[in-house]
């Protein structure tokens, strides 16, 4: 699969590459960011050698990108966020996706563009072709959970020990959109999540 880069003129995605990775390591040393992932903690230049070559590079190759969010075409990474297979499937056409985002951007909606991007390029015929986008996250990640919501995702339910984070297990909640949802936001979210 051919790398894409997609903007809307404010948020830039673009795949992350090996120049990235001092600012890869930076950002993922924030305790913000390791808090509600599965990323190692403590965050070490090594862990983001590994996730560029073990993870980014071969993810463009069988259809799960994984993008640098930046605010400007050359500009820093300041977020990351990619689509990946649903391990419990075989499902070609349905995808996981996750973001994370440097706590010195967070609360201008720079997150929310991206996944709109990211969504409308992955449910685009003739690209992937998803039908189904699924989001999860660890209990408690209430910005996460705003985000999702507010980019059309629909709430559908708690996965009981649904996440591994660092070998706990942790309840997860669920929520998905489909290629026939609009963009957003989402009805009928649980109050408090």
């Amino acid at each position: 699969m051919d790398a894409r880069t997609l903007t809307n003129g404010t948020v830039w995605l673009s795949p992350p590459t090996a120049l990235d990775i001092d600012d890869i390591t930076a950002c993922c040393q924030q305790p913000s960011v390791g808090r509600w992932t599965t990323m190692p903690v403590p965050y070490i230049r090594a862990d983001a050698e590994k996730f560029i070559y073990d993870m980014v590079t071969p993810g463009w190759a069988d259809r799960s990108p994984t993008w640098a969010l930046r605010l400007g075409e050359h500009a820093p990474v300041v977020g990351m966020i990619g689509l990946g297979p649903i391990d419990s499937r075989r499902d070609h056409n349905s995808a996981e996706i996750g973001f994370w985002l440097s706590a010195e951007v967070r609360g201008r909606g720079l997150m929310t563009q991206a996944v709109h991007l990211a969504c409308e390029a992955a449910f685009a015929p003739g690209w992937l072709t998803l039908d189904r986008i699924e989001w999860r996250a660890i209990v408690g990640n209430h910005a996460s959970a705003a985000v999702a919501r507010r980019a059309g995702f629909h709430y559908e339910g708690l996965l009981r020990s649904g996440c591994v984070q660092r070998g706990t297990r942790l309840d997860s909640w669920i929520a998905a959109r489909l290629r026939t949802d609009p963009p957003g936001p989402a009805p009928a979210w649980p109050a408090g999540i």
